[in-house]
């Protein structure tokens, strides 16, 4: 589940999801007169609800506006599916002197063994 249709060309360069999308068309945010009722939320909620989905991957920017709606969407997809969202960290050929506390944070929070 991605916010807009750019970030689903971003994904698809990768060439690691299989999998299919859902567009939201946004991310909640007060400040601009955004509210989840504005979004394609209600829809994801009735496709998964309906379709046996068996995990729903979150793939939004970690703005406060973003966080707000990966936060809000886990919450009403939780009783149905299982909820992930993608792991943030440093950007390859990035320092670490010069990132961020919430983006090492996240770094950490996201690692995994080495293979």
């Amino acid at each position: 589940m991605v916010a807009d249709a750019r970030d689903v060309i971003a994904l698809e360069k990768t060439r690691e999801y299989r999998g299919k999308y859902h567009v939201l068309g946004g991310v909640i945010s007060p400040m601009d007169g955004i509210g989840p009722e504005q979004l394609y939320i209600q829809a994801l909620v009735k496709r998964v609800a309906q379709n046996q989905i068996k995990e729903v991957i979150l793939a939004i920017s970690p703005t406060v506006e973003g966080e707000t709606t990966t936060l809000y969407i886990g919450q009403l997809l939780k009783p149905f599916t299982k909820v992930t969202r993608i792991a943030f960290g440093l950007p390859m050929g990035g320092d670490l002197e010069y990132a961020d506390e919430v983006t090492l944070a996240r770094a950490l929070e996201g690692r995994r063994e080495l293979e």
